[in-house]
């Protein structure tokens, strides 16, 4: 039987992968909700209305947000996996993910001040 060595999962880097992988899972859920608002607009005038009334309640922009977190933090294990694979290995791996989630953070948090 093989033995799980817990003490990897405590590594930023096994964050980091896991971050990308949970953010690319809740990015693939979003699309049929994102689908779904379009087609508000294929239905006509009226309904598009309707829905962009609904998207001011504040836990709609909450959510919008979040999204746009993961969005960032998607994008930043999608750099971080092309750099791991084209350039040399570096020490200064830890810095670069704790760079890359900073990152995504702050322009949540600037979506997040724009929004309300």
């Amino acid at each position: 039987m093989n033995r799980i060595d817990w003490r990897a999962r405590n590594h930023p880097a096994w964050w980091a992968a896991l971050v990308h992988r949970v953010s690319g899972i809740l990015l693939a859920l979003f699309l049929p909700a994102h689908f779904w608002a379009l087609a508000r607009a294929i239905e006509g005038e009226a309904r598009l209305e309707s829905f962009l009334r609904w998207t001011e309640n504040p836990l709609v922009r909450l959510a919008e947000t979040v999204l746009v977190i993961l969005l960032a933090a998607h994008l930043a294990g999608g750099l971080r996996i092309l750099a791991l694979e084209f350039l040399a290995w570096r020490d200064r791996q830890k810095t670069a993910i704790a760079l890359s989630a900073g990152a995504s953070l702050a322009l949540g948090l600037c979506y997040l001040l724009n929004v309300f």
